[in-house]
């Protein structure tokens, strides 16, 4: 990482001596968390104070059917929170900290679904999705919460690709690197889930598959959740570490 030198002079007991301050000269990552149907920022602010201190400028955010908005939950379409997404996105990306070609996004199930789509509309260089869910592509404008949970389940279980699913064929597109988290025990996004968007990434710079073990789609069990920010985590500094040495 490059640096700019800056001479300075510093006063002491009425003398003056000679110092160099040693700055970065370019800007942070930044990295975007993107929480899960019916969850909130709150989970994500303590890894996010993690991340903060490996050197990045995080964002954390309550989509629109969440929290304050609650109210909009009968309503709110997956249209609706895309639009939120992006939003929380161009507010990351115009930090004066952050260097807009560095930056993460961190997805959980539903989150990790919209985060797929950003990929296309947005520069995105890392992607970390844990449980990302999976929707078809007709009723866009559908109420999500509307959205028949049974027929969900059983689309889930199929073989999907690219050509069956827009998100996935956001995947495919990516080039950047990716982090894929599964739960073992999981009853919302099945293992067939996971390989569908496993097998679509096949642009992509890396990608990271793991699995925890004992684990729900929530990290319910003791320990997962703690499990699951080491894994992050790692990751994480892994990409960071390794975009400022090729600076």
């Amino acid at each position: 990482m490059t640096a700019n030198k800056d001479p300075i002079d510093i006063l002491v007991e009425n003398e003056h001596i000679a110092g160099t301050f040693m700055a970065p000269e370019s800007k942070m990552p930044g990295v975007l968390f993107v929480h899960g149907w019916g969850g909130s920022q709150e989970r994500d602010l303590e890894r996010a104070k993690g991340m903060a201190g490996l050197g990045c400028v995080c964002l954390t955010f309550d989509m629109r059917g969440h929290v304050a908005t609650q109210v909009q939950k009968e309503t709110v379409t997956r249209e609706h929170n895309l639009a939120d997404l992006l939003a929380a996105y161009d507010q990351l990306s115009e930090h004066p900290a952050v260097d807009p070609s560095c930056i993460a996004v961190i997805g959980t199930s539903y989150g990790g679904y919209l985060a797929a789509f950003l990929t296309t509309l947005r520069p995105v260089k890392w992607l970390a999705l844990r449980v990302p869910a999976l929707y078809w592509d007709d009723e866009w404008t559908t109420p999500k919460q509307a959205l028949d949970k049974v027929r969900l389940m059983d689309y889930r279980h199929g073989r999907l690709t690219p050509n069956d699913n827009r998100a996935l064929a956001a995947c495919a597109g990516f080039e950047g690197d990716v982090l894929l988290v599964e739960s073992q025990y999981d009853d919302r996004v099945p293992h067939a889930t996971i390989m569908s968007y496993r097998s679509s990434f096949v642009s992509a710079h890396s990608l990271t598959h793991r699995i925890i073990d004992g684990a729900d789609h929530g990290l319910s069990g003791e320990g997962c959740q703690e499990v699951y920010t080491k894994i992050l985590t790692r990751w994480v500094s892994e990409m960071v570490i390794g975009a400022r040495v090729g600076t």
